[in-house]
């Protein structure tokens, strides 16, 4: 346990900031997991449906500087790609 005032409070801000970000993390990962498991399945209309909720999902993580503006925009490409050859 940190003794210095300071470090009382970085390690309260580093708690917290840890489990904003596996939250965001986990809010990722299930929807491109969604995403992926159609696209295996082959249900490309159910998948076109859910795609703009991963776009929605990509944006709001990259507005809270939690993935970077390249990697959102490389993520959605690739995951649009995968239906666009259909």
């Amino acid at each position: 346990m940190p003794k210095i005032k300071s470090a009382q409070k970085a390690l309260r801000q580093n708690a917290r900031r840890r489990t904003r970000n596996l939250q965001y993390k986990k809010r990722m990962q299930e929807v491109i997991k969604k995403y992926r498991k159609l696209v295996l399945a082959e249900k490309f209309e159910d998948a076109k449906k859910i795609l703009p909720l991963v776009y929605k999902t990509l944006d709001k993580l990259t507005k809270v500087d939690f993935i970077k503006r390249g990697k959102a925009d490389r993520i959605k490409s690739r995951l649009s790609k995968k239906i666009s050859k259909r």
